[in-house]
């Protein structure tokens, strides 16, 4: 989705950053972001290469000591150069949520109506009384709006197809609409699904919130999903398998079951975490963790 709110299109990190770090750069919804991984998402790889530039920061000042003094005018003369750059840079990105913030009042009404039309609350103009009344029987009650508008949207967009389940189905033909907001304090922004009561869940909304540290350019600290409360029998995101009882045991055991995690799209209600810079995991963990965020992203 990007940043005109319910589109289902989806749309770099300088070169001195480490190639897994440099590749993440598609997140929703606003264009052109970068993600700021954590240290420990990184590979043994990457990690050395940051270590390495970070050290190289380190040794700025020794370095310009070591200089003729005419090559360190001519360094002082790039700093103000690119001092220059990042006032632009400033007016540029200032600008730039203005105008975002000018578009996206005169995108709402367009949502609004899409949103009347795909749930029948208004009626197209080219749709008269009389077409109506030439569909079969109960057709007409039937067709109101546009069936599964959500689901089959979602549908053809690569990444998300992905990620719905045959059983997921079910559930996302009571999605009535999908909305983006950003908030503040912290800065970021929000995706809301808006359901119709359904057998699978009681929540009429679900969300996901990501907050976004605010610099040079926003850089994502962490995304929030929310609990999703399940109707008994209906958890989408986990799967029930039954074993037969041993032979020889008494006649009337029952089954044993066991409850696993399965692939669902409402797994994106609850995405991956990033441990605390004091905690310790290991490279395939960090891997495993850096896949899940790029995969949580993708979907967004």
């Amino acid at each position: 989705m990007s940043n005109n709110k319910d589109n289902l299109d989806m749309s770099d990190l300088g070169s001195s950053l480490p190639a897994a770090a440099a590749g993440m750069t598609h997140l929703l919804p606003f264009s052109n972001l970068h993600l700021s991984l954590s240290y420990i998402s990184l590979s043994v790889e990457d990690r050395t290469g940051l270590r390495r530039l970070q050290s190289l920061a380190g040794q700025h000042s020794d370095i310009l000591e070591t200089l003729s003094p005419s090559v360190r005018k001519r360094v002082e003369a790039l700093r103000e150069i690119q001092g220059q750059h990042d006032d632009l840079e400033a007016k540029f990105l200032e600008e730039r949520a203005a105008l975002e913030a000018k578009y996206q009042k005169l995108y709402d009404p367009l949502y609004t109506k899409r949103y009347e039309v795909v749930n029948g609350i208004v009626e197209v103009d080219s749709v008269t009384n009389e077409t109506a009344m030439d569909q079969e029987g109960d057709k007409a009650t039937e067709d109101k709006g546009v069936p599964d508008f959500w689901l089959n949207a979602m549908k053809t967009n690569e990444v998300l197809a992905e990620e719905i389940t045959e059983r997921d189905e079910g559930a996302l033909k009571y999605l009535k609409d999908i909305k983006w907001s950003r908030i503040d304090n912290p800065n970021g922004f929000k995706l809301e699904f808006f359901f119709d009561p359904n057998p699978y869940f009681k929540n009429s909304v679900l969300t996901k919130t990501y907050h976004m540290i605010e610099d040079d350019e926003p850089i994502l600290d962490k995304a929030i999903g929310m609990e999703i409360e399940w109707h008994p029998g209906k958890i989408l995101t986990q799967k029930i398998l039954k074993k037969k009882p041993r032979k020889g045991g008494a006649k009337n055991a029952k089954p044993i079951t066991k409850t696993e995690n399965c692939p669902s799209f409402f797994n994106f209600f609850n995405p991956p975490q990033v441990p605390d810079g004091d905690d310790y995991i290991d490279d395939d963990t960090a891997e495993e963790l850096q896949t899940q965020m790029e995969q949580d992203y993708d979907i967004g």
